[in-house]
């Protein structure tokens, strides 16, 4: 096959699983930013403050953790 004809294949399987890889994201439900929220302190994301969780039940999970 000619040079030309292999890039015009290449460029087009590209651009298909591009767009189809896209579309199938986009319907996943996984909101903007999911992957960067720290739930837990697991592997090194220990904040002062966690989203979701309130004052209390961080004080008490933080006095869990202390040396006594």
């Amino acid at each position: 096959m000619k040079t030309g004809l292999w890039i015009a294949l290449t460029v087009a399987v590209w651009l298909l699983g591009f767009l189809g890889g896209y579309k199938i994201s986009a319907h996943t439900g996984t909101e903007p930013g999911y992957f960067e929220a720290v739930e837990a302190a697991g592997y090194g994301g220990g904040a002062e403050l966690i989203e979701g969780v309130s004052k209390e039940m961080q004080d008490y999970y933080k006095g869990l953790s202390e040396d006594e």
